[in-house]
């Protein structure tokens, strides 16, 4: 069969410091191609929804996949399903992805008929024997592990065996210079481990795996790496190295090999200071740039995310960092409750330090723990306003001016690390992209005040709702894990670290023992 493979458009934040390759739909991309399919991809971070229309009319794909990583793209894919059944009324339409797998039910009843399926869990476990179904009896797509029809739910949704298994379809991207994050101009992205033994309430990453953690080998890893053409690399771990023994040895696998490459990691601050030597030595093998996720500048904020790490341990990484010569953004939660006091607190302190702040606005999500036990009532059912740049919950100060302290606060960001400030600091890096033909990075210094603006922001508000959430229960008490996994926990088992790391990562979790 001729199947499509769509990753929807951007979001606010991607407009400006990243665009990056859709590694997870290349994945799944590549399993229905070695399950015989002929397959393409089009990924509308950079093209448009006129080249997708294009595509289906001229091409008349049999099934299109539609990525849904992410809650505010629900109403454009559901629009998109609902003008491809329109127009190709016997294409077979299906959804997966992350986001897509908590809110299943709700995309089926917005697509009234226009999508067939939503695909939870990983897509590259199932959908093979999706594309089977389709292809010979339609009736029997409900009985897929993970899928869900308007006929009924299959079996749960089933964990890849082994992520060495797995191989991105990375030539089927048609624009491969188009993807980059910060200076790293193009990049492209890689796995080395998949998952999170941790349980912060305002992540969804643990309950999609049910806790697991499993890791590519490393030479698989290097094989991945091998075939990647370009120089900058995104390591989309959740949280990077956290075996100190599968960091060392993939790094030595790399060093090996004499691969060049600069790389872009996300870690956890206790992470950092209990793996030293790992990052020590990536910092050798062209590790440049680091996110952290701090989330809050004092105790009672790491506690509100249930981040059991202390804040003298997160500003002890922070410098650690700094020590190896390597840059450092982090990231800060807003919470809707802050007032003019807050807000100037933070930014007194975004300017006293060296790294790249950025800053989100707390949101409950689907998923997380806190979207079930949040008690203050949610203000807007707009899936398009859950992108973590738009107050969702009751704001102490009046939205309008809730907005005008959060941009004031962000813009701090532009002044110190974006347009010229940047561009001086940069110049060598900036004059060697261009000479390349790479714009994104140059580009990008200049895009803060078109994209954030308290203006915009409260006309969002203000536009027309066709989609809207359905809204959790109240729910009693502590919520229990199993009851927000997608892939069934599995326990101890399940997690591919030894016992040492287990304990720590047990001592710096907060939440249920499963």
């Amino acid at each position: 069969m001729k199947v499509l493979a769509v990753h929807p458009g951007p979001l606010m934040y991607t407009k400006i410091y990243l665009r990056l390759e859709p590694l997870g739909l290349e994945l799944v991309a590549e399993a229905a191609r070695r399950a015989g399919h002929d397959v393409r991809l089009l990924d509308l971070q950079v093209e448009g929804h006129r080249d997708y229309l294009r595509m289906i009319h001229e091409w008349d794909p049999d099934v299109v996949l539609l990525s849904c990583n992410y809650l505010a793209n629900v109403p454009e894919l559901v629009d998109l399903a609902k003008v491809t059944k329109s127009r190709h009324p016997d294409t077979f339409i299906a959804v997966g992805g992350h986001s897509a797998s908590f809110v299943a039910k709700e995309f089926l009843d917005h697509g009234e008929g226009a999508i067939d399926c939503v695909l939870k869990g990983e897509g590259e476990a199932s959908i093979a024997a999706l594309l089977r179904a389709v292809e010979a009896d339609r009736a029997s797509v409900h009985r897929v592990p993970g899928a869900a029809t308007a006929a009924g739910e299959g079996p749960p949704a089933q964990t890849v065996h082994s992520l060495d298994d797995l191989r991105p379809a990375r030539d089927l991207l048609r624009h491969r210079r188009k993807y980059f994050i910060g200076v790293l101009d193009p990049c492209a992205s890689i796995e080395f481990a998949r998952g999170c033994p941790w349980d912060c309430s305002f992540c969804s990453a643990w309950t999609f795996y049910g806790r697991s953690y499993r890791v590519v080998t490393p030479e698989k890893a290097v094989e991945d790496l091998q075939r990647t053409t370009e120089p900058g690399i995104f390591i989309v771990d959740d949280v990077a190295f956290i075996q100190a023994q599968h960091g060392m040895a993939i790094g030595d696998a790399i060093a090996r090999k004499g691969i060049k490459k600069e790389y872009y990691l996300e870690t956890r601050g206790d992470v950092l200071l209990r793996n030293k030597e790992v990052f020590q030595f990536w910092k050798k093998l062209g590790l440049q740039y680091m996110f952290l996720g701090v989330e809050a500048i004092d105790e009672a904020g790491l506690k509100m995310h249930r981040k059991r790490i202390s804040l003298g341990r997160n500003f002890e990484a922070l410098k650690y960092a700094r020590s190896m010569g390597i840059t450092v953004a982090i990231n800060l939660i807003a919470d809707p409750s802050w007032d003019r006091q807050r807000f100037e607190v933070v930014r007194q302190w975004c300017l006293e330090i060296p790294e790249i702040v950025n800053i989100s606005v707390n949101t409950p999500y689907p998923g997380t723990e806190s979207w079930h036990t949040e008690t203050r009532p949610f203000q807007t059912r707009d899936y398009r306003l859950y992108d973590i740049q738009h107050a969702v919950l009751p704001t102490t100060l009046p939205l309008p001016e809730f907005y005008a302290e959060l941009v004031k606060t962000q813009q701090i960001l532009n002044k110190k690390h974006l347009g010229w400030t940047a561009l001086k600091s940069t110049a060598k890096i900036a004059a060697g992209h261009l000479l390349r033909g790479q714009t994104n990075f140059v580009k990008m210094l200049w895009k803060f005040n078109s994209v954030y603006n308290p203006a915009l922001q409260m006309a969002d508000h203000r536009r027309p709702v066709v989609y809207e959430m359905t809204l959790p229960p109240r729910h009693n008490g502590k919520v229990k894990g199993k009851e927000l996994f997608i892939l069934p926990a599995k326990g101890r088992h399940s997690r591919a670290i030894d016992d040492a790391t287990e304990q720590f990562v047990d001592a710096s979790r907060m939440g249920t023992a499963v």
